[in-house]
């Protein structure tokens, strides 16, 4: 009756051994393919280094007129841009203005290519039951997943600096970009696009003048949740090198600071804050010029 207490499992010695082939194919990959990996990602270093040196050498008072400007530009709204402009004096008036723009920087180059790449995967997949089926079980897979197995492979195949730190923050941070972009195309009302069709639309047209106008808020929901999953995973992202916020933080963990945790801890959700804020409100002002354009 021992079965009843054990429960059926393979002898250690196969198991051991299926890791190690495991763990020996992929490291051959590694020493095959990563040095080509290294070349292919080398143009998204430079990019990332470009606007890392642009938003902490650039003198403060040009970084929050610019930042202002977008924040303006995006929301049209005094008290957002009084509350963002005065949250971010404080952050730097505590000392952690260079973290907050490495951590910037890095958000917004991972928004961009979870954009590019998200959106164009979303619109795929509402198009395409096949592909929907496919990329669904990926997309489950890297939101289950513990974000810290993201950084194995990566710093195997890359090493530790900013770019496997990139890669596994946006590989973290996609999936509701991907989700509610497929999400928001698919709940189109159908009698739109069967009107659309009456009037002689083609596939470009009618995704471009009807179901992307009208998934709009969705998507930007998805934004949003793609720069607060980002933000999330930037500490962790710490701990391979990736500057910013997170470090002093992973610092803190680590010799038990208090205060430095908890007061890069509150700037990190002040950044959160003003990205939220910021999307909802251009999200909001979009939808409405569109229903006004399109009567």
């Amino acid at each position: 009756m021992d079965w009843l207490n054990r429960f059926p499992q393979m002898d250690e010695s196969s198991l051991r051994d299926l890791k190690k082939v495991i763990d020996e194919s992929f490291r051959a990959f590694t020493r095959a393919y990563g040095e080509g990996l290294e070349t292919f990602f080398s143009p998204l270093q430079h990019f990332l280094i470009w606007a890392e040196r642009f938003t902490t050498q650039t003198p403060w008072p040009i970084i929050m007129v610019l930042i202002g400007l977008i924040i303006w530009f995006a929301s049209r709204s005094i008290s957002i841009l009084v509350g963002c402009l005065a949250t971010l004096l404080l952050i730097g008036y505590f000392g952690m203005w260079e973290d907050t723009m490495k951590t910037v920087s890095m958000i917004m180059v991972c928004t961009a290519l979870s954009i590019v790449i998200g959106i164009p995967t979303g619109i795929l997949m509402a198009r395409s039951n096949r592909i929907q089926s496919i990329v669904n079980p990926i997309l489950d897979v890297m939101q289950t997943m513990p974000s810290f197995v993201y950084l194995i492979p990566v710093v195997m195949l890359l090493g530790i600096g900013k770019v496997p730190g990139l890669i596994a923050v946006v590989i973290y941070a996609i999936p509701p970009m991907i989700r509610l972009t497929n999400l928001g195309i698919r709940l189109v009302d159908r009698d739109v696009l069967e009107a659309a069709d009456a009037f002689g639309s083609s596939s470009w047209q009618k995704l471009k003048n009807v179901q992307l106008p009208l998934a709009l808020p969705t998507i930007m929901a998805g934004i949003n949740q793609t720069i607060m999953m980002a933000l999330a995973m930037v500490v962790i992202a710490s701990m391979i090198g990736v500057q910013g916020l997170g470090q002093p933080v992973l610092k803190a963990i680590s010799n038990q600071y208090f205060t430095l945790g908890i007061f890069n801890g509150l700037a990190i959700v002040g950044i959160a804050i003003i990205f939220d804020r910021v999307s909802q409100a251009f999200g909001a002002r979009l939808q409405k010029h569109r229903e006004i354009a399109h009567g």
